[in-house]
């Protein structure tokens, strides 16, 4: 293990332990909070979970916000997200989940003072903690971790790409297990274990077309293209959460030219980044990444217990 990695980890353990003996002091918000998180950067479906389970809580007509620290924004601040903004203003995740959810999303660098706003403009009964298990300072009463494959082997950061070690899994209340992730691997004893299934909507792609994404796994969303058909003349990837700038639709341009491409095709967060650029690329097909979760009215028949016998008068 490198000096770093060692540094790190005894950095989260540290502030784990203060949270876990009550040293440090998590706030509490009126309604019930349910966070859905993971143990390592990135690539772990967190955002396509949160619109999955909110659409599950729309289907039972429980009225819910989503609290999300805006990653990649230029704001600053506690901020309602206006669906018809810019990732500059709200970040490319909580505005994606705005959309396609229809429901309110605050960004906050501060979780819980996003909580009060929620709950003074909105008087919701649910918040969704997005991307919220490291961020302790906000009480939750319902904790879900998605993991995927890769974190079983996985080393802690900067080495590898874990932001808490797999023991960390033990404050879970339930734990996800993606793309056939090995339960064995796990420490799941006592967890709720729900299992899910990822995959892409390709509709309406171009004939060889250029795929380019800035995500954090880009070679997953290269092999399921390939699993639905489609196979590429040429890739551009970028880093994640990239703001697409000029130079690149410029680049892309003569990429297309080079490789006589039909067109592109990228995800959903990309299309967002886009911007005022996404025009200059049509074709172009956004796929959406699909979740279908095992025995979901189950799992969120868990999750309304729980908040019940943990918070009765929330």
């Amino acid at each position: 293990m490198s000096v770093l990695t060692s540094i790190f980890g005894s950095g989260v353990a540290i502030k784990n332990a203060l949270y876990d003996r009550g040293i440090f002091k998590a706030r509490r918000l009126r309604g019930w909070v349910v966070s859905v998180g993971n143990i390592s950067v990135g690539g772990s479906g967190k955002t396509p979970f949160v619109i999955l389970l909110g659409q599950l809580l729309v289907d039972r007509g429980i009225k819910f916000d989503v609290l999300s620290r805006g990653y990649g924004r230029r704001t600053r601040g506690v901020a309602s997200v206006d669906p018809n903004g810019s990732a500059e203003q709200f970040g490319d995740e909580p505005l994606l989940i705005a959309r396609r959810l229809d429901v309110p999303v605050i960004v906050g660098e501060d979780r819980y003072k996003a909580g009060l706003f929620a709950e003074s403009k909105f008087g919701s009964q649910v918040h969704v903690l997005d991307d919220g298990f490291q961020h302790r300072s906000l009480a939750r009463d319902f904790d879900i971790v998605l993991v995927s494959p890769e974190d079983a082997s996985d080393r802690l950061l900067p080495a590898g790409r874990l932001r808490e070690p797999l023991s960390s899994l033990r404050r879970a209340d339930a734990v996800v297990l993606s793309n056939d992730a090995p339960r064995d691997l796990f420490p799941l004893t006592g967890k709720l274990i729900w299992q899910v299934r990822r995959g892409i909507v390709a509709a309406n792609v171009p004939a060889r077309p250029i795929v380019f994404c800035g995500i954090a796994r880009p070679k997953a969303f290269v092999l399921q293209l390939r699993n639905a058909g489609i196979t590429q003349v040429a890739e551009s990837f970028y880093r994640d959460h990239h703001a697409y700038t000029e130079q690149d639709i410029s680049g892309l341009v003569k990429l297309r030219e080079k490789t006589n491409a039909g067109g592109f095709v990228t995800t959903e967060k990309d299309a967002i980044n886009l911007g005022r650029f996404r025009a200059a690329l049509e074709p172009l097909a956004v796929v959406p990444v699909t979740l279908e979760l095992s025995d979901a009215a189950n799992a969120v028949d868990n999750i309304l217990r729980t908040f019940r016998e943990r918070r009765p008068q929330a």
